[in-house]
């Protein structure tokens, strides 16, 4: 999140698995290699987003060499208000394309803190 958030683009790039694999909004999107491009980022500043943050990360299933996560996010604008609460399910694998410094299944077994009202409130 904090390399999304400084706008980092091979940063945050190097965070995901290849290829990926996104659904959203009825589109399947597959990125072969790590071709995001910025034109996100300002896509996102064009509608007042400033910054994003994890508000829980659960481990719904895990092997050796996978973990399963239910994640939700938050996009903000500068003043703190929310854009959107994004729930997705991800799942970071330790596969030799693994970027470095990406942490394999044994250092993500661990749950993170609990959700935000703008998450609590989607999941009802």
């Amino acid at each position: 999140m904090a390399a999304f958030n400084a706008r980092d683009l091979p940063r945050w790039a190097a965070t995901f698995n290849y290829p990926s694999v996104r659904l959203a909004r009825g589109r399947l999107i597959i990125f072969e290699s790590a071709s995001h491009r910025p034109d996100g980022f300002e896509r996102l500043a064009g509608i007042g987003g400033d910054h994003s943050a994890w508000d829980h990360h659960r481990v719904i299933n895990s092997s050796d060499d996978k973990v399963h996560f239910d994640t939700c996010f938050t996009r903000y604008r500068a003043d703190g208000s929310i854009i959107a609460a994004i729930i997705v399910t991800q799942t970071p694998t330790n596969q030799p394309s693994e970027p470095r410094g990406v942490p394999g299944p044994a250092s993500m077994r661990r749950s993170y803190g609990a959700g935000r009202r703008a998450c609590a409130r989607i999941e009802r």
